[in-house]
């Protein structure tokens, strides 16, 4: 498995943005796909965004058109810059990373998103 860490989180009030940067220990280019889920205090993780080596998107609806995932291969990095914030994605933000032989998942430790004026 590959260490993943998270960096970006904070406090930012409504209609502000911030962009998480998630930090590979290896190449990306051994992984089929990244991306980010989230999970408020007592709900469940849910899916935000993913994107894959060859660099397809996806979003989760309630994201798609605020967020945007991308990645740099140069320095084994995948951000969400994240804009137009709301309240309700005050949340812990969890990177995780597939690998192509089917091995198990690795997550990083999250970073706290909260939203707050």
């Amino acid at each position: 498995q590959v260490q993943l860490v998270e960096s970006g989180g904070g406090l930012v009030q409504p209609g502000g943005s911030l962009r998480l940067s998630c930090a590979a220990s290896r190449s990306i280019f051994r992984f089929n796909a990244m991306g980010w889920y989230r999970q408020a205090p007592g709900k469940q993780r849910e899916l935000v965004a993913a994107i894959t080596s060859g660099g397809r998107t996806n979003y989760a609806d309630s994201m798609n058109g605020r967020f945007t995932i991308s990645r740099d291969n140069a320095v084994n990095t995948v951000y969400l810059q994240m804009n137009s914030l709301r309240p309700e994605d005050t949340a812990i933000y969890y990177c995780y990373a597939d690998p192509w032989s089917g091995s198990s998942r690795s997550w990083g430790q999250g970073t706290q998103v909260t939203v707050s004026s």
